[in-house]
């Protein structure tokens, strides 16, 4: 797909922008929302966007910024998983306080938000102090977000900890929603006007875009990704009444404005400067875009992937009937069918075939694979491997130009790893998923010029498609996102059985 985005472009004018905020204070606190590194959203709806930009971004203002990790002590407790990454929120912390340390910024503390005890956010404070990480904590204030008095009051603010920072920007970052991170903003500016120092808040929003309209895919697509959370994208009825200018925004902010605005003004003893949810923002995304037409289809398709993903998480009973619903209303919004995505006919047409030969009830696992250059290659699961890994090979065979016939993998090699599964590992299931294949490649590749050859054409499936017919196990899963594959699924398991599949 050919390029929408001009990555440079946005960020010269975003980095301009946040400068100029910063000029209104002595300190801005910049609550980032979306994730800071690898927002794999935004590239695939922006065709040219850097995963990393916010990052980076953030390095041109690094001698200015300094980072604040917010996290929920719940999510904690609960053992809240990312989807994206198949780790914990807690151990993503870890991992963004060394993603953010390879990058040269300086994280200043981690924050645990709502902290009441809870024995899991104990064990990872210790863990975090002990690696000298400082870690702050800030209870629950009753009446939040409405009873303006009691939060803006020594009852409220003043009974959670002041975080000293030195920088005119400070982030304030999390793994996910509901972390923590505007309580955190405003608690800070609480603290530094009892220090009688001159601080603002700001968001730095990704999604929606305020300045493309309403119902454009780009939009439509950030409300797919949100369903779960039923975020919903309206015009900013506060930014039209003062300015006579559309803006979109989405519910929770502009039904949390009137609340912020009074909490800064009772904060500051003066009107805010802000006169809508948009004012608030510094995000200037939608000046990056060059071609419109590019996203509005990979918009599109971005829905599409999402609405396999919300009927896998309901057949996994992870979300309920109305969100399910919820995601149909938007397919049918833009009149989307789960077709218009390249690779599934393919892979359900051949597991069609081969459920016919066969005559089990069971849906046989086939993926199909749309490489860059618009090729569709199909794998099947095997007694040898998963369909996973017979979908890698037979695309790297593809784009390495190696004959079908050819063995990539020696059956010697296999069936070592077979006997070490089940015999050694007590495994019911021997076959090969895609990790252990690429690992068997990877050895094989130290002796055999072929397999080194199509080893090294993996980092050319980056940016490609793929449809599995069956839900994925985690494992290949994430082999596949790692790969930079966009995966996604129909919502069957892979056999009857319950826990092995």
């Amino acid at each position: 797909m050919k390029a929408g985005f001009d990555p440079q472009r946005y960020i010269e004018e975003q980095s301009k922008f946040i400068l100029e905020r910063v000029n209104n204070f002595d300190k801005l606190y910049l609550e980032f929302g979306g994730k800071l590194i690898g927002d794999k959203h935004a590239q695939r709806v922006l065709p040219g966007f850097d995963e990393d930009a916010k990052i980076k971004l953030l390095q041109k203002l690094r001698d200015k910024a300094e980072i604040i990790i917010c996290v929920f002590a719940g999510d904690i407790e609960r053992n809240k998983i990312r989807g994206d990454y198949g780790i914990s929120y807690d151990m993503d912390v870890l991992k963004q306080i060394d993603e953010l340390r390879d990058f040269g910024l300086e994280v200043n503390s981690v924050v645990i938000t709502r902290f009441n005890g809870q024995p899991a956010a104990k064990l990872f404070i210790n863990k975090l102090e002990r690696r000298g990480i400082k870690v702050f904590t800030h209870s629950s204030i009753e009446g939040y977000p409405s009873d303006v008095d009691k939060i803006v009051s020594e009852e409220g603010y003043g009974r959670n900890e002041y975080i000293p920072t030195t920088k005119p920007i400070v982030v304030v970052t999390a793994p996910g929603p509901g972390s923590g991170k505007l309580a955190t903003c405003l608690n800070q500016l609480y603290h530094e006007h009892k220090l009688n120092r001159v601080a603002g808040y700001s968001k730095f929003e990704t999604f929606p875009v305020w300045n493309v309209p309403l119902k454009h895919p780009l939009n439509i697509a950030y409300e797919a990704a949100t369903v779960d959370l039923k975020d919903v994208n309206m015009i900013d009825y506060f930014h039209f009444e003062r300015y006579s200018e559309v803006a979109v925004n989405y519910n929770r902010d502009i039904e949390m404005f009137p609340v912020i605005k009074r909490i800064i003004e009772k904060i500051t003893g003066r009107e805010s400067l802000y006169q809508s949810p948009t004012d608030m923002g510094v995000n200037r995304i939608g000046f990056g875009i060059v071609d419109d037409e590019v996203v509005r289809e990979a918009s599109r398709q971005e829905i599409i992937r999402r609405s396999f993903a919300t009927e896998c998480d309901y057949k996994k009973g992870l979300v309920d009937e109305e969100i399910l619903n919820r995601m149909r209303i938007i397919m049918e919004e833009l009149q989307l069918k789960k077709e218009d995505r390249a690779c599934v006919g393919p892979a359900r047409e051949y597991s069609g075939k081969l459920k016919d030969n066969n005559g089990n009830s069971d849906v046989p696992a086939v993926i199909a694979i749309q490489l860059l250059d618009g090729r569709i290659i199909t794998g099947r699961a095997s007694g040898l491997m998963d369909a996973c890994s017979a979908a890698l090979l037979n695309s790297v065979k593809t784009l390495a130009n190696i004959a079908d016939e050819i063995l990539l993998l020696s059956p010697v090699i296999i069936e070592t790893i077979q006997e070490l599964k089940t015999k050694g590992f007590h495994s019911k299931i021997s076959t090969l998923n895609a990790n252990e294949v690429l690992i068997a490649l990877s050895i094989g590749a130290v002796t055999n010029p072929t397999a080194q050859l199509a080893l090294d054409k993996l980092q050319e499936l980056k940016g490609a498609q793929a449809h599995s017919t069956v839900m994925l196990n985690d494992v290949d899963d994430q082999i596949l996102r790692k790969l930079g594959i966009d995966i996604t699924c129909d919502p069957f398991y892979p056999s009857e059985n319950l826990y092995y599949v």
